[in-house]
């Protein structure tokens, strides 16, 4: 977001004031949408967005230089928040904690927007019940040189899973290039449980659909293969609600769907110029999600059946880290994705006998979260290029520390 010194406008919303600083800030210079643009935006839409997101605790992901600069993650929400914005106190696995913001009207979606959010990222629970999550998230998540008529024939396949495992899927664009499915589940079972039964959802859609959708957990050992991403259901992790504008130069907006759209339906119609519109004319198609509630006893239950999911080999230097299966090297880690892609290319400019060898898949640029903001991994899977041709691994072109500096309770050497 450029520097802007228009004075901030007040806005009435539901009888609560919501200041909006220097609302002409352009966000999106694009199609020329300033911060007050993505405000009007969410209270159009507000309904659906809360939906999506009102009355569980959120991550704020916060973009103050604009969206072609990384966001930083707060999870602790502001000290000086106002009275129509509630909070609940989330426990993580490595011992800490966080007070984080819960939101419940329109005046709550305005005020994340006035904070620099762009979209919304709720935990699966509901701020009453923070241990049992009311939500399956199903992340299709295509790798490189998958085309959108493949995630498309994955989202049936993980749509006839669900309804053999008594379950309603609710699909919405990711607002980038997949999809997600939405599941309700009544609030009974734990984290562990549900991303169990994620886990064998993924692994029964690999079952259905070999070739074009894959379980695996390594991003080397996919293919081009649609990753039915079942991790976004451990307790600490967060996607994209509906309705929520996304970080991309058009305003995309991840969109909720009917069934009948989404064979025809492409993730770039959906912006924050369209949407508005869309939602006017034929409501929200997620409207009936809170009444289709479910349980996860025959997900589980097939658990029991597949068994174990296969576990990589371990690493035999004593570290007991993953050993992979493919022939790996790392290029580079990098703070940003530019710094990153920048370094793919130093790479291949030192390799150019081999680029021709390579397929899509086998370029690894990875978003990796970090404290409070995302750095960046690049690495190479040297599958298709001929033994005695594979380059050993090199010293990195850039070798970035996001831990650098920073303790927490049980790092290690702490």
């Amino acid at each position: 977001m450029t520097p802007s010194k228009t004075p901030a406008e007040i806005l009435d919303i539901g009888g609560a004031e919501v200041r909006i600083s220097s609302p002409d800030k352009m966000v999106f210079p694009g199609p020329g949408l300033t911060k007050l643009d993505l405000v009007r935006y969410y209270l159009a839409v507000a309904d659906g967005a809360l939906r999506g997101a009102g009355g569980r605790p959120m991550v704020l992901k916060r973009f103050p230089k604009g969206i072609d600069a990384e966001p930083f993650f707060q999870k602790r929400v502001p000290e000086n928040r106002p009275d129509f914005i509630d909070t609940a106190t989330l426990h993580y696995a490595s011992g800490t904690s966080a007070e984080e913001a819960v939101i419940r009207d329109a005046a709550g979606l305005a005020w994340v927007v006035n904070l620099g959010c762009l979209d919304l990222n709720p935990h699966p629970v509901r701020a009453e019940d923070l241990e049992h999550p009311d939500e399956l998230r199903v992340d299709l998540d295509p790798m490189p040189g998958v085309d959108w008529s493949q995630i498309v024939d994955v989202a049936y396949v993980a749509r006839e899973v669900l309804g053999d495992m008594g379950l309603v899927g609710w699909p919405k664009t990711s607002g980038s290039r997949g999809l997600h499915i939405l599941v309700r589940i009544a609030p009974e079972r734990s984290y562990r449980d549900v991303r169990l039964a994620a886990e064998t959802l993924a692994r029964e859609v690999e079952n259905r659909a070999p070739g074009l959708a894959t379980a695996r957990w390594w991003k080397e050992e996919r293919g081009e293969s649609v990753f039915v991403d079942f991790n976004q259901n451990a307790k600490d992790r967060t996607v994209a609600s509906a309705y929520s504008v996304r970080p991309l130069p058009d305003a995309r907006v991840s969109t909720p769907l009917s069934w009948d759209e989404v064979r025809s339906a492409r993730p770039d119609q959906f912006t924050v110029l369209t949407v508005p519109g869309r939602f006017k004319d034929v409501g929200d198609p997620h409207a009936g999600i809170d009444k289709a509630a479910g349980n996860l006893d025959r997900l589980l239950a097939l658990a029991e059946e597949l068994g174990p999911a296969e576990k990589a080999p371990r690493s035999g230097d004593g570290s007991g880290r993953r050993q992979s299966v493919m022939p790996l090297i790392e290029v580079a880690r990098t703070k940003t994705k530019p710094e990153a892609l920048a370094a793919l290319d130093e790479w291949k400019a030192r390799h150019p006998d081999l680029v021709p060898a390579l397929h899509p898949a086998d370029v690894l640029v990875d978003g990796m979260r970090g404290s409070s903001s995302l750095w960046y991994r690049v690495r190479v899977n040297l599958q298709h290029v001929p033994g005695p041709e594979r380059p050993p691994q090199e010293e990195l072109i850039a070798d970035y520390d996001p831990w650098a500096g920073k303790e927490w309770p049980g790092r290690p050497g702490s």
